[in-house]
């Protein structure tokens, strides 16, 4: 049976760790090393603040010979809401009260309009029915209602120039995307700069990163390559990403002149639209 996500359900799966954990006279380091965990991963688990990945569930089990206890209740997520490996980082966003993320690509799902996600599904899997597509264009436009508070995150997108000039679903659907973004940056619920062409490789091109910083969490980095993720928390490696993401803002254009270019591509692909 399974056990939907939710606080109370991932309170009770940590208290269950921890009362076998301390059962079998492990101290929470000595448990990440036999789990090939961190510890602060395991900490954050049994206080409820992550779900585990099933990986993690079956290490659990087998190092505690729990059989199959932590695989068995491990809290799921609705079916057909996001993929496994970018839950995690969906729920931390939430939490998040500064966001860094880098695109070299596609427009940032927090950013994407209802017409550019739509694109994006539909030329992502073509297996997906109409129905489906529907839920998942409905659960990527529901993380962006966390621009609606404009205190907290503090929310900053560095994006290459390919995103704003890939025509994803036509000159009318980027027309409108583009406006999108200008008109958050306007509205001062966002910082957008743009990594011009002209300044060739830079350190984060090869992916996606989105750093996180929390008030009662360590800093965290999430990087994504082609139908994988992963949330990085040894402090090296998000202070590696960290470093890479402030000299590639050094690099790109100022928040002003990436509105004008988001602009005038934008206007660009209006006049496209009118051929």
């Amino acid at each position: 049976m399974a056990i939907e996500d939710s606080p109370e359900s991932r309170l009770r799966y940590g208290e269950e760790l921890r009362s076998r954990r301390e059962g079998a006279g492990l101290t929470q380091e000595e448990l990440s090393v036999r789990a090939i965990m961190s510890r602060t991963h395991i900490a954050h688990i049994e206080a409820g603040r992550r779900r585990p990945s099933l990986d993690d569930a079956k290490r659990l089990d087998d190092v505690l010979e729990a059989g199959g206890v932590f695989v068995r209740f491990l809290p799921v997520k609705a079916e057909g809401r996001v993929a496994e490996h970018f839950a995690e980082a969906v729920e931390l966003e939430k939490r998040a009260t500064m966001i860094r993320t880098f695109a070299s690509q596609l427009v940032p799902g927090m950013l994407q309009t209802r017409a550019y996600a739509r694109s994006v599904f539909v030329g992502g899997d073509v297996s997906w029915t109409d129905e489906e597509v529907d839920k998942l264009v409905e659960t990527r436009l529901a993380r962006a209602r966390i621009l609606e508070d404009f205190h907290a995150p503090q929310v900053w997108f560095v994006l290459d120039e390919a995103v704003i000039r890939r025509p994803v679903g036509g000159a009318a659907v980027m027309c409108e995307q583009l406006r999108h973004i200008e008109q958050l940056a306007l509205s001062r619920r966002i910082r957008v700069h743009v990594m011009p062409f002209s300044v060739g490789y830079y350190p984060l091109l090869a992916g996606f990163v989105s750093l996180m910083w929390f008030d009662d969490l360590p800093p965290i980095a999430y990087v994504e390559a082609l139908k994988a993720g992963k949330v990085l928390e040894l402090p090296s490696a998000v202070l590696s990403c960290q470093v890479a993401y402030d000299r590639s803002v050094g690099d790109a254009m100022s928040s002003a002149q990436s509105l004008a270019l988001i602009r005038s591509v934008a206007e660009e692909f209006e006049h496209e639209q009118h051929r």
